[in-house]
């Protein structure tokens, strides 16, 4: 067969399902075989970094890959910034991309670039295939290390000549593995430290929202009653209406669940990536003890220095410290099995609850509080329904106040955090999940970067609703300067469009909500109506400044 025919049935071998992107004239023979797959859907994205960013948020929620794809030169760098942010937020991601003739690879000629050079230090492995009957070992090694824990992009780039030529291979069957797990002694270490520990705290990282780890994780909890403060991408490993879930962390400045770590005396970190919230932030004392609890060793760190680490399946790991818990359960009296002090962790909880409810009930008109448009979202959304973040000055605002009862429920890019995230990845959640609501939350900065995909959402026919945080400007830059240099920043400002009228001229339904009061129902609505559609809110981002003073107090509250 043709070595692109090949390169798709390696491709249907692994379970690939979506391949996203913007073709060109290098990909050309492996487009007509992939028109011929009744495996694997090709959606047409109208920039590469859309199709980057709906590929990731597919793997985030699946937990397997889908491809994007691009051609050679400007299709490939346009890819990049998406597959960073897939990488560094640990979603399966393949890249696939077209490359010139052999015979014209090593001179100066026609967009031609080392492609997979560019890309190695965004992606877990990065290959040209050279020759047709190296295609089955490539896609099955790519698929592989991109599953792998931690998951990341995998780039194979196939060159014209080399698709056009006959192929002898075949698809290397699927074999999966198990993961390996600790053995017995240092989980005996780590619960040795747990049960001496007074004031212990989870410390809860992108890791534990992979699905048996949280179930696992729940189970830990319930046994000991350890609260759980988590990243902004681990929100929902435990539900938020658990006693022991103390919110989020992830803001640079001091919190009540960032106080509730700095104050205990051991901080178990399951699944967590220093990309999210750096050590510096919550132990730049080095005072407190740390078990480490993941997939792979840890990063090395001056302030995050282990009293035990443990390595192998965080899952089962998280059910052999269980059983622990459970046996001591059962072989102590009533109320004896541990002597932790969990008096700070619930207190954080209850003064964030107090902080989460306080705008519930505003009627301001013309711009509406951060806290009260979180409330009604999620008041709205249910359970298993999914928001999609942006990055900007909304983000910060989403990672402190929206919380989730399952996990996978909340996405937000925290490792790499590209603006430009929300609107694909809205539409990839609509696809894998048409049965649930979908909605993404931007600013009129970040909905920009990639607002050509309106229409790819209107002609996919996607459910989904985009709410875009109106403020003429850069918000979270604005913000930033702010704070660093007096309340003065530089030039962040912008116009924005008719937005009803735009969203009209894309195929989507517009709404526009300038009242408080009025915001429940309006978006009620937009979330009700069967296809894309397009809220607006002017954000009274006042509230940025008055939190930034607030949080300076926090630490005397608690």
């Amino acid at each position: 067969m043709k070595a692109s025919d090949l390169f798709v049935k390696c491709l249907e071998n692994e379970g690939v399902e979506l391949i996203f992107g913007v073709p060109g004239e290098e990909n050309a023979d492996f487009m007509m075989s992939l028109a011929a797959s009744k495996k694997i859907r090709f959606v047409l994205t109208r920039h590469e970094q859309g199709a980057a960013f709906m590929a990731e948020v597919y793997g985030r929620l699946t937990g397997n890959p889908a491809g994007c794809l691009g051609t050679l030169g400007p299709g490939a760098t346009n890819l990049i910034t998406g597959v960073a942010d897939a990488n560094m937020d640990r979603a399966p991601v393949l890249v696939l991309t077209g490359q010139g003739d052999t015979e014209r690879l090593h001179k100066e000629s026609h967009q031609i670039m080392d492609v997979v050079s560019m890309f190695r230090p965004v992606t877990k492995w990065a290959q040209t295939v050279y020759h047709p009957d190296n295609i089955p070992e490539i896609v099955r090694k790519a698929v592989r290390l991109a599953r792998t824990e931690k998951p990341g992009a995998c780039l194979i780039e196939l060159p014209e000549d080399i698709a056009a030529r006959e192929a002898s291979g075949s698809p290397i069957e699927v074999r999966r593995f198990r993961r390996p797990v600790p053995d017995e002694k240092i989980i005996d270490r780590a619960w040795e430290a747990i049960t001496k520990a007074k004031r212990p705290v989870i410390l809860a990282g992108n890791g534990c929202i992979r699905k048996r780890a949280s179930k696992q994780l729940r189970r830990f909890v319930e046994s000991t009653g350890i609260g759980v403060v988590s990243t902004f991408m681990a929100k929902g490993c435990v539900d938020k209406d658990s006693e022991s879930c103390v919110f989020s962390v992830g803001l640079q400045a001091l919190d009540y669940p960032a106080v509730a770590i700095k104050s205990s005396d051991l901080v178990i970190t399951l699944g967590y990536d220093m990309v999210e919230y750096h050590p510096r932030l919550w132990n730049g004392d080095c005072c407190r003890k740390i078990v480490h609890i993941d997939f792979l060793p840890a990063e090395i760190d001056e302030n995050y220095r282990l009293e035990v680490e443990v390595v192998g399946d965080l899952a089962h790991t998280l059910w052999m410290l269980t059983e622990r818990a459970e046996a001591r359960l059962i072989e102590a009296p009533p109320g004896g099995a541990f002597d932790f002090d969990h008096s700070l962790t619930r207190k954080a909880r209850r003064l964030m609850k107090r902080d989460i409810e306080k705008h519930r009930d505003d009627d301001t008109k013309g711009t509406i509080r951060p806290q009260k448009i979180l409330w009604d979202v999620r008041e709205l959304l249910a359970p298993e329904d999914i928001l999609i973040s942006d990055v900007g000055a909304h983000k910060m605002w989403v990672g402190r106040y929206y919380h989730c009862v399952e996990p996978n429920t909340c996405l937000i890019p925290n490792g790499f955090c590209s603006m430009g995230f929300a609107l694909p990845g809205a539409i990839a959640a609509s696809l894998v999940f048409p049965q649930r609501r979908v909605l993404g939350i931007a600013g009129d900065g970040g909905f920009f970067m990639n607002l050509q995909e309106m229409e790819t959402a209107a002609r996919l026919e996607c459910n989904l609703t985009m709410m875009v945080w109106e403020d003429h400007a850069y918000g979270l830059i604005k913000w930033k300067q702010q704070n660093q240099f007096g309340g003065r920043h530089s030039d962040l400002a912008f116009g924005s469009p008719d937005w009803v009228g735009l969203a009209k001229s894309m195929g989507w339904k517009g709404y526009r909500c300038e009242n408080s009061a009025k915001l429940r129902g309006v978006l009620s609505r937009a979330l009700a109506f069967p296809g894309p559609s397009l809220l607006v809110v002017p954000v009274d981002y006042r509230e940025n400044l008055k939190l930034t003073r607030r949080l300076g107090e926090i630490e005397a509250a608690i």
